[in-house]
């Protein structure tokens, strides 16, 4: 693989992280309008795309390679622990 191809590689490795996390945070903002009516859908996009990524590169290491079943699981428990913990964790200030 050339560095152009790897280049791109990276790239959609940060994109998939990140369209994910967008797609999730909008959902959620739907589904759950009142509760999360304090809380601005970019936070909660930043929030879970850094913890999709964080899971995406711990599947990495784990597994060697990417786009692996494991990997895959572990950015969709990411992306709910961390939308529990930005939004409805006992600790967070009503708005």
């Amino acid at each position: 693989m050339d560095s152009l191809q790897q280049a791109w590689h990276g790239l959609n490795l940060l994109l998939m992280a990140a369209g994910l996390a967008a797609i999730h945070a909008a959902l959620c903002k739907l589904l759950w309008r009142r509760a999360l009516a304090g809380l601005p859908w970019w936070r909660l996009a930043l929030w879970c795309t850094l913890a999709a990524l964080a899971a995406e590169l711990g599947g990495i290491l784990w597994t060697g390679h990417d786009g692996a079943m494991p990997t895959y699981g572990a950015i969709v428990v990411a992306l709910a622990l961390t939308t529990w913990l930005v939004a409805f964790a006992p600790w967070r200030r009503a708005p």
